[in-house]
């Protein structure tokens, strides 16, 4: 009996083990597991940061329009302006701004078309040798796109007139997906106002890749139909009108969106200067052709009315007088001070309106 008292004494005079020493023990035994997490030194490069989504610019345009909130309510009620008058007036007066605002377009875009080959181009096709037939096809589209059809905010394709052929290959990109990311930023910023918005979808514009050949006209027709979407008389906003310095690309949402405004607020100024003139020379026509007879002469005035420039063979086809009735009429028009000629040659000659 007294080795099992020996062994029972041994046990009981051993101090008790607990059970953390027993975990810290075992953890101890574990020396090739790693060490915990917030020990361990990070060598590793930073990880890619995920993309903004395209909207993100919105709020940067919606700050540069609260900056120039006061700026822009004066420029918008220019516009409003210019559309009730444009509402009140005959339809030609839309086709001639048209036309106006096109050719200036076209310098900026540096096609340099003047009004003059734009008138003969637009009415009869007609070019000359020193023409470029190619850029007076893009801004006779121009013209196309600020006389009325679909707007862009209906169907892009349509309004640009570009459409993908049905065999296009699989590795080629579409318009509507090029199209894709612009389109989802103009339809998530309609709580801006339309020139604000007009203003970012031009300067986004060759960021989404929809530019052609470095064309900057379709750009500029795209925001000024926007920019008009609210009008039911103005069918665009004008931009180029005396200037396109609103259309330069530099700066911060806020200073592009200054320059915007000054540029369209100058713009309209010089159309609304021009509807002026055209209303004055419209009754002062009425008075002194109040004598003459026929059709022609009114169907004359109208066109005058109309185009910047006039050539007879113009005149004869856009009139459907014949070109008997049409020379005489001119020549009377022009003896009477109504109408002056601006070529300076015998031969294919133009005339405008006379101040």
């Amino acid at each position: 009996m007294k080795p099992q008292e020996s062994t029972l004494a041994d046990d009981f005079d051993d101090p008790l083990t607990t059970i953390e020493g027993e975990e810290e023990a075992r953890e101890e035994d574990l020396w090739f597991l790693p060490g915990p997490l917030d020990e361990e030194p990070d060598d590793l490069p930073p990880g890619p940061r995920a993309e903004p989504p395209d909207t993100a610019v919105i709020e940067d345009w919606a700050k540069a329009e609260g900056i120039h909130a006061a700026r822009l309510a004066r420029v918008a009620g220019r516009l409003g302006a210019l559309d009730d008058r444009l509402l009140r007036g005959p339809e030609g007066w839309r086709h001639r701004l048209a036309l106006i605002e096109a050719a200036d377009l076209s310098w900026f875009a540096g096609d340099r078309v003047g009004s003059d080959r734009l008138a003969l181009w637009v009415s009869m096709r007609l070019t000359g040798a020193q023409d470029d037939p190619n850029a007076l096809a893009r801004v006779g589209c121009a013209v196309r796109r600020l006389t009325g059809g679909p707007g862009p905010k209906d169907d892009l394709a349509a309004f640009l007139d570009r459409r993908d052929p049905e065999n296009i290959e699989d590795s080629a990109e579409r318009l509507k997906d090029r199209a894709g990311g612009w389109l989802e930023v103009m339809t998530a910023s309609t709580d801006l106002h339309p020139i604000t918005r007009a203003c970012m979808g031009f300067h986004l514009w060759s960021l989404a890749g929809l530019g052609q050949h470095g064309d900057q006209i379709e750009s500029a027709d795209t925001a000024s139909r926007i920019a008009a979407s609210d009008g039911s008389g103005a069918i665009f906003a004008p931009l180029a009108m005396g200037g396109a310095g609103g259309l330069r690309v530099s700066g911060s949402p806020a200073e592009r969106l200054a320059r915007w405004l000054d540029g369209m607020n100058s713009a309209i100024l010089t159309a609304m200067r021009t509807l002026d003139d055209i209303e004055a020379w419209t009754g002062r026509a009425e008075n002194v052709m109040a004598q003459l007879s026929g059709r022609t002469p009114v169907a004359l005035r109208e066109t005058f009315s109309q185009w910047p420039l006039v050539s007879a063979p113009m005149a004869e086809a856009v009139t459907g007088a014949s070109r008997a009735a049409v020379q005489r009429n001119l020549t009377w028009l022009e003896a009477s001070g109504l109408i002056r000629e601006v070529t300076g040659q015998g031969r294919y000659r133009m005339w405008c309106i006379a101040d």
